[in-house]
């Protein structure tokens, strides 16, 4: 009796399973075909996901196909592969799809209630509370702090340069990304360009460098988020939490103690952190609790250092590819700069519109965000292809499977700044280029993240000539478990001072 209990015990588990799997199959939507346990996913982390979703993504394509089906464990998930309907998804019918469906649980971890994974009110109303933080005025005010540090990064490149002429600046980019978001959201120095093992770097590393289980948690749960909640499974690290809590906690004290007001992002935060008795007990003001702040310092730090360093390896790493469209973005700088007296101003910075191309374009082939998710929230009917989403099912968004279509970019694989020129994106589909994403929940600091890119790059490539080195990998090679695009192996640039450069070629015409 127990053998046939046995047997049809598991002939229902077959049965079951044939039929999760079967989910896309009936109602004829094209998908890859799962394997048992793991449905697409093993594919998935087998390489970057970005690339993994762009291949599933020109593999079954065709006109007419809004999405396609893919599986994450036993559950279906849809891969949009139509512009419209990421349109539609993004803006249109944003009511079905506010929420990103990332695991977030704070009673394990609190500092991962952010903007980032906070659904419904909860996120909009965290969100409208920091908009002001991230206005042009804002950005305007921050200034001076940003160039202070971009001047530190012109002297620790010309540093490594009087010890070398091989730099690796993938580390570089996310130190200088470091300080600026150190000085400009918190007031701190956080002195990672002069110091690569600075504790902000160090926390920074720690929390973007996940391993290959802690990518596998982290997709577990997000397919199952009651469960890894019930199971208390925490998908930040313990010492990046403390850190975060004592930083901010200091910071602080300090600010009240002594009356500190910088209008800066963490002077936002203080002034909606609840009001608490002598006892240490919260009043209930309507504000926020302190972990609630804890958590959007984190994000901000998390998200403006690593995306913008990202994407200032890429473009540096492409410019150091094309030296002809290096120098076109050299000349453009020292044409704008000696209208504005030799001084990188505001308004400098911001008529560099060659350089703003090659950031762009470096951001199309390689978004630093290069994928998004979803999750919708009520059923939501998909009439080209007659299907219904059902409710709680994810939707992943794959910004570089869009990025690099041919249908969207002629010849997507070369870097060319001048696809974006105002005539030419005239002509484009209002979301063909989506690095910050779009809609409701795009990038709450995308203006931020642009300055400190443009300057960054604006004060290097003014003093320097960079060109790559044989230790970098050419095509890129990507870091298969990190959240975002990365280098795998680092950015290794070989570096001349335009300077000396100059200097050695008038000496050369002189001698002649």
């Amino acid at each position: 009796m127990f053998i046939y209990f046995l047997l049809v015990l598991l002939l229902a588990l077959y049965c079951w399973i044939q039929s999760c799997y079967s989910y896309w199959s009936r109602r004829n939507v094209p998908h890859a075909p799962p394997t048992f346990p793991f449905g697409n996913l093993r594919e998935l982390q087998q390489k970057p996901m970005f690339l993994s979703l762009t291949e599933f993504y020109n593999r079954h394509k065709a006109p007419g196909v809004k999405f396609i089906g893919l599986y994450s464990f036993l559950k279906p998930v849809v891969l949009i592969a139509d512009l419209d309907m990421m349109k539609d998804v993004l803006l249109k019918d944003f009511e079905y799809f506010h929420d990103r469906g990332i695991y977030n649980n704070d009673k394990a971890n609190p500092i991962g209630a952010h903007l980032i994974t906070l659904e419904g009110t909860r996120w909009k109303n965290v969100r409208s509370k920091l908009t002001p933080a991230f206005t042009s005025g804002k950005i305007r005010l921050m200034y001076p702090t940003m160039k202070d540090v971009a001047k530190r990064l012109w002297k620790q490149v010309q540093f490594e340069l009087d010890h070398g002429d091989e730099i690796e600046m993938k580390d570089i980019f996310a130190r200088f990304t470091t300080d600026v978001i150190g000085s400009c959201a918190f007031g701190l120095n956080c002195d990672s360009l002069e110091n690569p093992k600075a504790i902000f770097r160090e926390m920074g590393r720690v929390a973007t460098e996940q391993s290959a289980k802690t990518k596998f948690l982290r997709d577990f749960c997000n397919t199952f988020p009651r469960l890894g909640i019930a199971l208390g499974i925490k998908v930040i690290d313990d010492e990046v939490e403390k850190f975060f809590f004592d930083t901010v906690r200091e910071t602080i004290n300090h600010r009240k103690a002594n009356n500190v007001r910088r209008g800066d992002f963490l002077d936002i935060l203080i002034r909606m952190q609840k009001d608490e008795t002598s006892s240490g007990e919260a009043n209930d003001l309507g504000g926020w609790q302190f972990h609630e702040i804890v958590a959007q310092c984190f994000v901000f730090f998390l998200a403006a250092f690593e995306t913008s360093s990202t994407a200032m390896s890429f473009c540096m790493y492409e410019l150091a590819r094309n030296p002809e469209l290096q120098e076109k973005a050299r000349l453009e700088i020292e044409q704008v700069l000696a209208k504005h007296g030799s001084s990188f101003t505001y308004e400098a910075i911001h008529e560099m519109k060659y350089l703003e191309n090659c950031i762009n374009e470096s951001m199309r082939l390689y978004p630093p965000a290069s994928i998004s998710t979803r999750v919708v929230t009520k059923d939501y009917h998909v009439p080209e292809m007659n299907v219904t989403i059902e409710k709680g099912t994810r939707v992943m968004l794959p910004f570089h499977a869009f990025h690099n279509d041919p249908a969207n970019y002629p010849e997507p694989e070369r870097f060319d700044p001048d696809r974006f020129t105002p005539e030419t994106m005239a002509s484009w589909h209002p979301l063909q280029f989506m690095p910050f994403g779009y809609g409701a929940r795009n990038c709450i600091g995308m203006r931020f993240g642009m300055m400190q890119i443009r300057l960054g790059m604006a004060y290097l490539l003014k003093n320097f000539r960079f060109m790559l080195s044989p230790k970098t990998s050419v095509p890129p090679q990507f870091n298969p478990v990190n959240i975002l695009t990365g280098f795998q192996g680092g950015l290794w640039i070989n570096v001349e001072s335009v300077e000396h450069v100059e200097s050695a070629q008038k000496m050369r015409t002189f001698s002649e």
